[in-house]
């Protein structure tokens, strides 16, 4: 690793430790930067090298921080919470299922954590968004690290095209806007923060450690494949996966229904045209 960590700051510290109890199989591992080009390309370069399951890496600012499809995710210092973890859905009794519900478990846990932490209540969007009314207050990205004897190759593609038995472990990161900042013109009117919905600061070292607890509570769901409980609270938190219009882009051109919820591998349900598709990867508009 090029650049070395720097000492995890105090209030960190303290919230970490007053909720450690709760991290479960988290944590062991805690490198945390004051600025970093991405902390997921920290944490997969620490799972290719053998890194432990659990291993957390938190920057105070991202200077080439991406969402998906490749999409800058904007990481001032100070205004967001930016953290990646380690993580071996394959350990699962279905690892197949359990990497497929990834992303929407920790959606699960990240909305449960910013009200347990806040009060505010965000609603999930999928696959990978947590909004309030139109604007999205945080992001989710989980990327596959390939087993080396399984493909020849230390890394791979998002974690819904490779076979669970080939990914050695998947990096979840994600970013929440924490307080007010000067966001691109691209990004000023689909983007908000919990200070902003709050009206009041938000401890951000609070904030994570209930992150990580939460996020290891589901992970643990997803090892014991308790998937329903994963699913039964990702409906109830995400009110657009149900009844909100939408549209995909086929090979025959564009097509649009209405949401019907998600498979049980999560996969989004659209009812279209009398039929119900079930869409899994590429860009999907929702309709005002």
């Amino acid at each position: 690793m090029a650049q070395h960590p720097d000492p995890l700051p105090a209030e960190f510290t303290e919230a970490f430790e007053r909720t450690r109890t709760r991290f479960g199989r988290l944590g062991g591992t805690v490198l945390f930067f004051s600025s970093i080009h991405s902390t997921n390309d920290v944490a997969a370069a620490l799972a290719s090298s053998g890194a432990p399951a659990g291993a957390l890496v938190i920057a105070d600012a991202q200077t080439a921080g991406r969402g998906r499809r490749g999409r800058t995710w904007f990481s001032p210092p100070g205004a967001g919470l930016y953290v990646s973890m380690v993580l071996e859905p394959r350990r699962s009794r279905e690892p197949e299922r359990a990497l497929a519900l990834l992303t929407l478990a920790a959606g699960v846990a990240l909305s449960g954590a910013i009200e347990q932490a806040t009060g505010l209540r965000p609603d999930i969007k999928w696959p990978n968004d947590l909004v309030v009314g139109p604007r999205k207050l945080a992001g989710i990205l989980a990327e596959g690290i390939v087993d080396r004897a399984a493909s020849g190759s230390a890394e791979g593609g998002a974690p819904d095209r490779s076979p669970a038995t080939g990914v050695a472990a998947v990096v979840l990161g994600y970013g929440i806007n924490v307080a007010s900042a000067a966001y691109p013109a691209e990004l000023a009117d689909r983007a908000t923060s919990l200070e902003s919905e709050l009206g009041r600061p938000v401890d951000r070292a609070v904030l994570c450690a209930e992150t990580v607890a939460s996020i290891a509570g589901r992970y643990d769901d997803l090892l014991a494949g308790r998937f329903d409980a994963i699913l039964d609270a990702w409906h109830e938190r995400a009110p657009s996966g149900r009844g909100a219009r939408v549209q995909w882009q086929t090979p025959d051109g564009p097509r649009a229904g209405t949401t019907a919820g998600v498979d049980e591998m999560g996969a989004l349900l659209v009812r279209a045209g009398g039929q119900t598709e079930r869409l899994l990867a590429g860009e999907v508009t929702w309709l005002l």
